[in-house]
């Protein structure tokens, strides 16, 4: 999208040209439309006496088969042609109706996970975000319409309507957004409002064809609503207290009941959520970590700080340095492509909407002779980190994965490592299931990004140049359920990570398998 933005400013500087090409056209013939009103103004004061003089009647000869040719040539000029094949030479480049919908459906989705208001979003009070116009508003609104998304259609329809009530001046009339309106709260179950709506909307256009029938339609139907309320508060009046107590028992019953995962996982997206107790809190720690003396750490040793305990999820701090997490950016972005995700059905790669990014490779680097890596050696120095810190090998030619979120990227709940319900994934790499996760972060994130965990209610805040590490199965091989995580929707800013994902194959002696099935 970078691109797109210096696509954008070369297509204005075209543009530019174009209108300065334009103006200096006009201006001539301005100069030309001015100097013929004086003459003519003069010449017909007195036409024969004009005449009269040779030279006057000859340059009214030349001007009417000569100048007033130039004069036509020089309007019919086209200076369109700079600006027309830039604008068809860089067309290629611009997003799809696809690309359009897909960040509107972004904002959405940022609008429901940290609960902001339209108004909002609208008026700018984001950080860096400048205000929405009303046609900005009308066309969320009519993509979350075509999407059968009545609810979002009306936050941002009475956005709209709003802002033409406040006196901005728009392409886009009251009469087609209280249309749509109208007819997306009716969607919702609602009568009244709709009805209103469709008044209003009446006394702007009283011949709108559709408005007059849905106004006797929502008339009927709201009728029929009261006479059906009013017989059902009839024949339940006697029952009210037993149902006054049985509604205010399911309410206790329903507080006791668990926190949904998708409810749960926004909750932690806005930092809110579980908390560890002062208990807990206590035995977590940040230290100077050398892994039992090695030589690499012995005297440099790195930054650690405990995140969660149960999963044990650690950060390590200036783990990558700012010109190496470049230089992976660097190599990584003409790679770039939509994030896929292992479908559990089929075990084959497909895009899905809960997993928004773009990342690079497909987990694993192709081979050539000697079994090196078509990769860079940059690469070799962070499986260095991962296995010199952690004590774990890397045998096999993994590709360093990595992701960008832009605004509103996102990859809902999932786990790293394969269930048993699920077809092998691993199986044709011959690489075991995924034993661990190493995650870097190469970028801060002015707001959003977090990467939490709903089952247990861990977050880890994005801060460039640390990584966290957590192993995703026990010791025994049985995967570990609460590491499911989730990587929150970025708000505001770019989101850059990396992993690597370490296998089973090669740990048999680094760490051995456990008796205990879920024994850590």
């Amino acid at each position: 999208m970078t691109d797109l933005l210096y696509t954008e400013k070369d297509l204005v500087t075209s543009l530019k040209d174009y209108i300065t090409a334009e103006e200096n056209k006009l201006k001539q013939v301005k100069l030309w439309a001015e100097k013929m009103d004086v003459l003519s103004a003069t010449a017909v004061q007195d036409p024969e006496g004009f005449l009269g003089h040779p030279v006057n009647a000859f340059k009214l000869m030349k001007r009417l088969n000569t100048e007033w040719g130039d004069l036509e040539s020089l309007v019919l000029k086209d200076t369109t042609d700079g600006f027309i094949s830039n604008l068809t030479l860089q067309r290629k480049h611009f997003p799809t109706d696809e690309d359009q919908t897909g960040a509107a459906k972004a904002l959405l989705r940022l609008q429901d996970t940290y609960r902001l208001e339209t108004n909002i979003i609208s008026t700018g009070d984001l950080p860096g975000k400048g205000p929405m116009t009303v046609e900005d508003c009308f066309e969320l609104g009519k993509i979350a319409y075509t999407e059968v998304d009545y609810y979002h259609t009306e936050l941002w329809m009475e956005q709209a309507l709003k802002q033409l009530d406040e006196g901005e001046e728009s392409t886009v009339d009251k009469v087609t957004v209280l249309d749509y309106l109208s007819y997306a709260i009716y969607q919702q179950g609602e009568l009244g409002r709709p009805l209103e709506l469709t008044k209003r909307l009446l006394i702007l256009d009283p011949e709108h064809q559709r408005a007059n029938g849905n106004l006797k339609y929502f008339e009927f139907q709201l009728i029929k609503q009261r006479k059906a309320q009013a017989e059902e508060a009839q024949k339940e009046g006697k029952g009210r207290t037993k149902r006054q107590t049985s509604d205010a028992s399911k309410k206790k019953m329903r507080f006791r009941e668990p926190v949904p995962e998708r409810k749960m996982y926004e909750m932690l997206c806005r930092g809110e959520g579980i908390k560890l107790t002062p208990r807990r809190q206590s035995r977590l720690f940040c230290r100077y970590y050398n892994n039992h003396s090695h030589p690499k750490y012995l005297l440099s040793p790195v930054k650690q700080e405990d995140e969660w305990d149960r999963p044990y999820i650690v950060r390590y701090h200036d783990i990558i340095s700012h010109s190496e997490i470049e230089k992976v950016k660097e190599l990584a972005k003409p790679r770039l492509r939509r994030a896929t995700v292992h479908d559990p059905l089929t075990g084959k790669l497909t895009t899905a909407q809960y997993r928004v990014s773009k990342r690079t490779g497909d987990g694993h680097c192709r081979t050539v002779a000697g079994n090196v890596c078509v990769f860079v050696s940059l690469f070799g120095i962070v499986d260095g980190y991962i296995s010199n810190i952690n004590d774990l090998t890397i045998p096999f030619c993994f590709a360093l994965q990595v992701a960008n979120y832009g605004v509103g990227g996102q990859y809902e709940p999932h786990f790293d490592f394969g269930r048993k319900d699920e077809p092998d994934a691993f199986k044709e790499l011959g690489t075991g299931n995924r034993v661990a996760t190493w995650l870097f972060y190469m970028s801060d994130v002015a707001a959003g990004g977090a990467t939490v965990f709903p089952d247990v209610g861990a977050v880890v805040w994005p801060k460039k140049g640390t990584a966290v590490f957590w192993y995703n199965l026990f010791p025994s091989g049985e995967g570990d359920y609460s590491t499911r995580h989730a990587a929150c929707p970025v708000l505001v800013g770019n989101k850059w990570v990396s992993n690597k994902w370490i296998h089973e194959r090669g740990q048999e002696f680094r760490r051995p398998c456990g008796l205990n099935e879920t024994a850590r």
